[in-house]
């Protein structure tokens, strides 16, 4: 498997383009991806009671597993706006489907930025004029991936090329991140020939160790969305094969979204290793980077386990805490109930300060079962992004 930073139209058969319409001010913030064929397609939705006109609108069109066009723009989330809302998030895939000439079942919408505000629709309307043409001529993975960010400062996107098959996605997310089914918006497209019931469980299962598995702000967002296109253009493939390509690309893109935490300096890793059950590594491994306090430690280089050692205790995992492990970026912390005599703070700190990554690795001796969570530093810039978001 070769793995690249390649745009969703890498992948053959799509097709996206990404530019600015006037919803901001000068980024770009609407993007249009579209299939040659009809794709099996399934998604994802955030839990949250309060959701996005786009995902009543985007479920209802997916009731067949069958689409072939999203139209997601950015800078307004179309939250909160009432039946308004839903009406414009419907005009919104009519007017895909008149200039792509397809039917508007198969055209999905998604929408992100700020809550409460009406789309411009008038702009919209006169900005996706003649899309097919540009499709056509304007095709571009990396301006798909910039329209459609807000508060990011990098674009996300990957891809995984078999002989047979390829798998790309592009992401967007930064704040407001602790997905609950998905994160805030996850496009994923593949040539393979994949039924919608088992593309269904293998995105369900990529998702729940990528996306799931990931937090900036423990706030889940009313706009969550993942979703993944199939148009079968490369015929059939080993299903097996395919699912780790899935994988590969759903965990990549999960870490790019943590790493570009809202001012982040640093992703955080957490390892749960030896749990009696998945579920209990699952739990201990999100509580490290659910923690403020774990956050705010590792902003300062600090590596102070018993921070750890709180949030693995607010977890009702199962547990013995006479034969926890745990080691900061390999340097061991704790063992045997006690501090470890090779503890060395300086040490430790310098490797906090120097690296991009800091990974905390819980070794619970308890079971076999392990899992990984990925989350990010909170910085003084956090509290300066979220205090003038909507000013």
């Amino acid at each position: 498997m070769e793995i690249e930073n390649k745009g969703i139209n890498s992948v053959k058969g799509f097709a996206c383009i990404g530019k600015h319409i006037g919803i901001k001010k000068k980024k770009k913030d609407i993007a249009v991806l579209y299939s040659k064929n009809i794709c099996n397609t399934v998604a994802v939705f955030t839990k949250n009671k309060i959701k996005g006109a786009p995902l009543y609108v985007t479920k209802e069109h997916l009731h067949d597993g069958k689409a072939q066009a999203i139209v997601i723009n950015s800078g307004i989330a179309n939250v909160s706006t009432g039946q308004t809302g839903i009406d414009n998030a419907g005009e919104m895939t009519e007017i895909v489907a008149n200039e792509l000439e397809i039917s508007k079942d198969l055209v999905l919408v998604a929408s992100t930025g700020i809550i409460g505000k009406p789309l411009p629709m008038e702009k919209i309307r006169h900005g996706l004029v003649d899309l097919k043409n540009e499709l056509e001529t304007q095709d571009s993975g990396d301006d798909f991936a910039n329209a459609i960010l807000t508060t990011d400062t990098a674009t996300k996107q990957v891809s995984v090329t078999t002989e047979k098959f390829a798998v790309a996605g592009t992401a967007k997310g930064s704040g407001m991140i602790s997905p609950n089914m998905a994160t805030m918006l996850a496009f994923i497209v593949t040539d393979a020939d994949i039924c919608t019931k088992n593309l269904q469980n293998m995105f369900s299962s990529g998702v729940n160790k990528s996306f799931n598995m990931i937090n900036v702000d423990m706030d889940t967002s009313t706009s969550d969305m993942a979703i993944i296109m199939a148009n079968g253009i490369a015929g059939k493939v080993d299903e097996n094969i395919f699912k780790k390509a899935l994988d590969i690309v759903c965990i990549e893109l999960a870490k790019m979204i943590a790493m570009d935490g809202e001012g982040a300096t640093k992703l955080i890793v957490a390892k749960a290793i030896n749990a009696k059950t998945t579920e209990d590594a699952k739990k201990i491994a999100k509580a490290i980077v659910n923690s403020t306090l774990i956050k705010c430690a590792i902003f300062g280089n600090d590596p102070n386990y018993g921070r750890v050692l709180c949030a693995i205790g607010n977890t009702d995992a199962e547990f013995e805490e006479n034969k926890i492990q745990i080691f900061i970026n390999d340097f061991p912390v704790f063992t045997e109930g006690q501090q470890s005599p090779d503890f060395d703070i300086k040490k430790i700190s310098k490797s906090i300060m120097e690296e991009k990554t800091t990974t905390i690795t819980i070794i619970l001796n308890s079971g076999t079962e392990q899992a990984t969570a990925y989350g990010c530093d909170m910085s003084y810039d956090y509290v300066k992004i979220n205090s003038c978001y909507t000013t």
